[in-house]
């Protein structure tokens, strides 16, 4: 699997909170500057675009501040990814990258997210779709 690289990024990202910043005062550049990271294929991939740009910055805090980003979010999501690294590294699973490839990293998160897909039932609200137990 080639995406692993951009998963683990994504999990450091998701990690934690909002990573943008609006100053009420500057509402409008704040949105003019978000909207330059924004990717058509949703937040996950946004928040990959950030996480890529701001190392392509050399990690500079005056770039975050630039673009209204919390730079201590990035940090916090630098340190995770770090951590999932090394777990990779301590079971020899390698870390592979597909480039620009973004339906890959589409396909892997929608596979994780299919496990909690669920169905309306009639008599007991919803159940799973893939083991049929009742969720509330």
């Amino acid at each position: 699997m080639c995406i692993r690289d951009r998963i683990i990024t994504i999990v450091g990202m998701l990690s934690v909170q909002n990573i943008f910043y609006r100053p009420r005062e500057k509402q409008t550049i704040a949105d003019q500057k978000r909207a330059r990271f924004y990717h058509q294929d949703g937040d996950h991939l946004t928040m990959l675009t950030v996480y890529e740009a701001w190392k392509m910055n050399h990690c500079s805090t005056p770039w975050c501040f630039e673009n209204f980003i919390h730079a201590r979010a990035l940090k916090r999501a630098q340190d995770v990814r770090n951590q999932l690294t090394q777990i990779f590294e301590k079971f020899k699973l390698p870390i592979i990258s597909c480039g620009k490839d973004f339906a890959k990293v589409r396909k892997a998160i929608t596979a994780g997210f299919f496990s909690h897909a669920t169905r309306k039932d009639q008599q007991e609200g919803y159940k799973t779709l893939q083991d049929m137990h009742q969720v509330y």
